[in-house]
């Protein structure tokens, strides 16, 4: 659900220990290092390098003029790695003990826990430098994600995507579809074979066969809003529980209508059906809103966007399904001055409206949507605030989630068990239990039924 897992999904962190509650952070720990090999260094000078890729690295680069006035004694460098480059070489140099690896780092939320577990110390604790004083500007769920036990903070969130449901709204119009009734799935699969039957529109598309690794995004979307995901806050399996198997038997039962379009074949299936027009509405998070309006800027006017439908009647409809983060490496030998670039960067509002001006990046710092920017109607989406739109989402109640550092496998094991159901027919609670049961044998994580 994330730019970067559109690319590749984290083979590389497959193994890793599981991570304990997640819990409000105290900041404890050593000044400098957090158990690593570096130092804090001077606050006020020095020479950092950061590694991101493509626009963020370009945003980045972006305010280091801003920052240099305040800080004119540290010197940035902002390097674009490449996606997914850059998971690799983070991987490569925290296994050589640091070597080589930047004082900053730009990480996506499903790979933090499996650096964190797989190379302790290689991510140092931002709780000396003052961290813990920003628990509460964030979108919610996030500041437990970044702080997994209680004790270390591992990073500051940077990109928060809401769960989103972009549609077409003349597609909904000429099947005589309100789409704004849709209060559930259910109530989206009733609406679907509507808009089948009258416009000979699919609902939706899936990589049925499971081509490419983030197959299975809307199963995580349909757990997400359910306060769920993969593992639970002890690191559980969660993949055959109650709200598991909700989540696939709303999939199975729009494959079984006939709604799903098969999209295999990755990302650009996916941007040729939407110039296409195949299906009625796509279930993407927050940043794919700009794809959209970049794959066919003819058709202004035509979309719309809103929240998804709950799972259940009265559910909730938010959720933050994906987010980025900046670390300070533990082994650099500049923590004190990478925190200077972090903190500037990411809790600043100036900051995150001139990235969000520049790349369209969602800021997870709630402050910064005071800005007019994000109350603005949006001529693509029919006047709609679609800023104002995932602001709700983000402030809205949520769950912290706990990725783990066996992400990856936990994504096979859904992926192919959503193949069994949507190509073979299986059971979903049964392709469930048996996913579950292989990721438990692979891991030696406990299952939760």
């Amino acid at each position: 659900m994330s730019r970067r897992r559109v690319l590749k999904s984290g083979g590389v962190l497959a193994a890793g220990a599981g991570l304990g509650g997640l819990t409000a952070c105290s900041g404890t720990g050593s000044m400098g290092s957090g158990g690593g090999t570096g130092s804090a260094g001077d606050a006020e000078k020095g020479s950092i390098k950061v590694w991101s890729w493509a626009g963020p690295a370009a945003e980045l680069r972006a305010l280091v003029p801003a920052f240099n006035k305040k800080y004119p004694d540290i010197e940035v460098r902002v390097q674009d790695i490449g996606n997914p480059a850059i998971w690799d070489k983070i991987t490569t140099a925290m296994a050589a003990g640091g070597a080589g690896l930047a004082d900053v780092l730009h990480i996506g939320v499903d790979y933090l826990p499996g650096y964190v577990e797989k190379f302790p110390g290689q991510i140092a604790d931002l709780g000396p430098f003052g961290a813990e004083s920003y628990k509460d500007a964030f979108a919610k769920g996030l500041w437990g994600t970044v702080c997994p036990d209680g004790k270390r903070i591992n990073a500051l969130p940077w990109e928060a995507n809401s769960a989103g449901f972009y549609y077409r709204a003349d597609v909904f119009e000429q099947a005589g579809v309100d789409v704004d009734a849709i209060a559930t799935w259910d109530d989206a699969v009733e609406a679907g074979k509507t808009i089948k039957k009258k416009t000979g529109k699919y609902l939706l598309g899936i990589d049925k066969p499971a081509s490419q690794a983030d197959s299975a995004n809307l199963f995580q979307m349909l757990l997400q809003l359910q306060g769920t995901m993969h593992f639970n806050l002890d690191g559980d399996i969660m993949l055959s529980s109650p709200e598991a198997v909700k989540a696939m038997t709303i999939i199975k039962k729009m494959n079984d209508a006939g709604l799903v379009n098969d999209i295999s074949g990755g990302w650009n299936s996916l941007i040729s059906s939407i110039k296409k027009g195949t299906a009625a509405v796509v279930p993407w998070p927050t940043w794919f809103g700009g794809v959209i309006e970049e794959t066919v800027p003819d058709q202004a006017g035509k979309w719309g966007v809103r929240l998804p439908p709950a799972v259940r009647r009265g559910g909730t409809q938010a959720a933050t399904v994906n987010s980025t983060h900046l670390a300070v490496s533990g082994a650099s030998k500049q923590q004190a001055a990478a925190w200077k670039f972090v903190e500037f960067a990411l809790t600043r509002p100036e900051s995150q409206v001139k990235i969000y001006k520049g790349k369209g990046i969602a800021p997870a710092l709630l402050k910064a949507y005071d800005d007019p920017v994000f109350h603005e109607p949006s001529k693509f989406f029919s006047g709609q605030k679609k800023g104002e739109i995932f602001l709700d989402a983000l402030r809205a109640p949520a769950p912290a989630f706990n990725y783990t550092g066996d992400y990856a496998r936990a994504l096979k094991a859904v992926t192919d068990a959503q193949t069994k159901v949507l190509l073979k027919g299986a059971d979903p609670a049964a392709a469930l239990r048996e996913a579950a049961d292989q990721l438990a044998n692979q891991t030696g994580r406990k299952v939760v039924r």
